[in-house]
């Protein structure tokens, strides 16, 4: 199902207007949140979303400064962040949900499943790792990762592809510069900024123990941004994950979508058909 048949609307939420795209499914089971990388709009999971089975209904939304959403006034760390998230499917009718989360978003999503233990149902993290405290890029890949001119400016995005998101992409650049295309705008530099500063100082470690989520960690073996050992690290701490790594780098979930997505999809499904509905709100 193509993202084109998405209900796409924005929704208020205190203050901050979200753009929000809605994949209504076939099936009963709660919403899969989809959480994107950082200066990433709702339209960079059009490949995942495309070829998700029809049956999981999808929520993906813009972070403030992103896409549709406004910048908001002041920066904003991710434990808000992921309150207003949690208010925004609250304000949607999702009393339950699942939620995957890509890189920077990956850590939302860690911050959202902590901050929501009965409503976060599953847990999918996708290139990603602990915040702060984690093993990191190499200085040369972590400058390129300093602004958003990948996004604005196709010729560089071609120049650094390779040498920042690995896998295919070392050997077809020009995919990468396929996937922004459907941006709607780019990121403003105050966005990326704040989505910057969200993560200073930030760490999954102390909490990770404490998520009791089912959780599927899916990492590529040729990640420059999130080298694979965080992975590993996450998979030990966590108390009910999979691990699926697979032979590609940073967007290997967009890039082989059609390989991935299936993990996915049983991932879910297999948890059987609860309603988006029932459940008790965390506080």
């Amino acid at each position: 199902m193509s993202g084109v048949h998405d209900r796409v609307s924005t929704v208020r939420v205190g203050e901050q207007p979200l753009r929000v795209a809605i994949r209504p499914g076939t099936g009963g089971g709660p919403p899969l949140l989809l959480c994107n990388g950082i200066g990433a709009p709702l339209e960079a999971f059009e490949p995942f979303n495309g070829v998700l089975d029809p049956a999981i209904e999808v929520v993906r939304f813009d972070v403030p400064g992103v896409g549709g959403s406004p910048v908001p006034p002041l920066p904003y760390p991710f434990p808000r962040l992921a309150r207003l998230a949690g208010r925004m499917l609250a304000q949607l009718g999702y009393d339950r949900f699942d939620v995957l989360g890509i890189s920077w978003g990956g850590g939302l999503a860690q911050q959202l499943a902590f901050q929501n233990p009965r409503r976060c149902r599953r847990l999918v993290l996708v290139s990603t790792a602990t915040g702060s405290l984690m093993v990191p890029a190499t200085p040369r890949v972590l400058l390129r990762m300093s602004t958003g001119r990948r996004y604005r400016d196709p010729a560089h995005n071609r120049r650094v592809a390779g040498d920042i998101y690995g896998g295919v992409l070392r050997n077809q650049p020009e995919l990468a510069e396929h996937l922004i295309r459907a941006f709607a705008r780019p990121v403003s530099a105050r966005g990326y900024l704040y989505q910057l500063v969200a993560g200073l100082g930030w760490t999954s470690l102390p909490f990770l123990p404490l998520i009791r989520q089912p959780t599927l960690i899916l990492a590529g073996d040729d990640d420059p941004i999130i080298p694979l050992v965080n992975a590993r690290i996450m998979a030990a701490l966590l108390s009910a994950a999979r691990l699926h790594v697979y032979p590609d780098g940073h967007l290997g979930l967009l890039t082989r979508a059609r390989e991935i997505v299936p993990v996915v999809e049983e991932f879910l499904l297999a948890a059987g058909a609860a309603s988006p509905h029932v459940g008790v709100p965390d506080t």
